[in-house]
């Protein structure tokens, strides 16, 4: 099937072609119909398949040329991140390119001011964040009650970082004539109970099984101890030498941390996480996709949404707590047809949390030995301190900073030998210096 099979009109067409696209991924191929015949959907899409495109197009299209008077706002796009929701605003710029429609993105971090200018211009569609947006709404800076298309994008994201209540608060500012759109990784059972509540008879689209990982993704468990996880990192850096790299980590301050060690190792990183200003996190995002940044170290919710064209390697420098997690991670490799490897990094104290993706997947991750990095069984696992990707302060992880006080009850450290061995082991390994 191709683009022009879809029933959309020969401006997006066109746009299309612009881009170079004249195959529909199968998203956009069985989403599209549906929403221009006006069905509520309920869509579960991995990251990189193109379900922006698979809602912006018949969007733009239902909506057609803007209303005269007042223009008020007639779709709404909640996003869980800011990074996503200028990805959104600059897909609906891209098709929308030969219709007169204005859009704009809505999220804090930023001067509110130049937000309510633009509202009280007129804008056709906004694409918002839910904090912000409520914000605007509680101000009476915006008025939602011409929205004829309401999506929701990455929903299950959206229950993780605990926006549930935001969202019902601005779904009562919205009318009750309405199309809804839902899209969402994983269907969970909230993500069920919010459908339920939300949507009116939709048409369900799955374009990938449950909770599975892309297809084009070759996975890769690296054992070492926790201490040496940097180091390996830097030698496989240099030695693949690998100019493209997004590394996860739990915590704003771990990453912070591994992009300060990765530079002295000689190796341009930066680090995105929520507890940056969003004019950094722009600019560390804009140089990582220009080649400047060989190297950016994000935490899960700053990553979420990020939008990076033919991405080569994705590194977990930690697992994440919740197994789901590692599904949207190394989504952000092999998108739009490319093919891409994801790297973890495991130390003893994560093998409970390698046990939990690996139950998720329902198969094995293949294991690879570095020589020099063997894992020294001597040292005893420790339990892994949740601690918020960016939210609150770090309690633990491999990033997180040792505590000056008394170490607590029931935790011991390494035996003499283990730290003598482990100590040994790392002074007598070279360290790659990456250029």
């Amino acid at each position: 099937m191709l683009f022009n099979e879809l029933g959309l009109s020969a401006d997006l067409l066109r746009a299309v072609s612009d881009q170079g696209y004249e195959t529909p991924t199968p998203i956009q191929r069985d989403a599209i119909p549906h929403i221009l015949e006006g069905h509520d959907i309920l869509a579960g899409a991995q990251t990189g398949t193109g379900k922006t495109a698979g809602f912006t197009l018949p969007m733009l299209q239902i909506l057609g040329d803007p209303l005269s008077g007042s223009r008020p706002v007639r779709a709404l796009v909640l996003t869980p991140t800011r990074e996503l929701a200028a990805q959104v605003n600059e897909s609906v710029h891209t098709y929308g390119k030969y219709r007169p429609v204005r859009s704009m993105e809505i999220y804090g971090g930023v001067s509110a001011r130049p937000q309510i200018t633009k509202i009280n211009r007129g804008v056709d569609v906004v694409i918002a964040t839910p904090g912000r947006l409520l914000d605007h709404i509680r101000q009476g800076n915006i008025d939602l009650s011409a929205v004829e298309i309401f999506v929701l994008d990455e929903a299950d994201r959206m229950l993780d970082m605990g926006f549930i209540r935001d969202i019902r608060q601005i779904i009562k500012q919205l009318p009750k004539e309405r199309q809804n759109l839902l899209f969402s990784a994983t269907f969970s059972k909230e993500i069920r109970e919010l459908a339920n509540n939300l949507l009116d008879n939709p048409a369900e689209i799955q374009v990938a099984a449950r909770n599975t990982t892309a297809d084009r993704v070759e996975q890769l468990v690296y054992p070492v101890d926790k201490a040496r996880k940097r180091e390996l990192l830097s030698e496989m850096i240099g030695r693949g030498n690998w100019q493209q790299v997004l590394v996860f980590t739990r915590t704003k301050h771990g990453a912070n941390r591994l992009a300060k060690q990765l530079n002295q190792d000689g190796i341009t990183t930066d680090a995105i996480h929520g507890g940056k200003g969003q004019g950094a996190r722009t600019k560390a995002l804009r140089d990582f996709k220009a080649g400047k940044t060989r190297v950016l170290v994000a935490t899960d919710i700053a990553a979420r949404g990020l939008d990076i064209q033919k991405l080569p390697h994705v590194v977990n420098f930690e697992l994440p707590h919740v197994p789901e997690d590692y599904v949207h991670r190394i989504g952000r490799t092999a998108r739009a047809g490319q093919d891409g490897t994801a790297v973890s990094l495991v130390c003893i104290d994560e093998q409970k949390l390698l046990k939990d993706i690996e139950q998720l997947l329902k198969r094995g991750i293949k294991k690879e030995f570095v020589p020099g990095y063997e894992v020294d069984k001597r040292i005893k696992a420790e339990p892994v301190q949740k601690g918020g990707a960016g939210r609150g302060k770090p309690r633990g992880g491999a990033g997180a900073p040792r505590s000056k006080g008394p170490r607590p009850a029931g935790r011991k450290r390494p035996g003499k030998n283990a730290r003598g061995a482990q100590r040994k082991r790392s002074n007598g390994s070279s360290r790659s210096r990456a250029s």
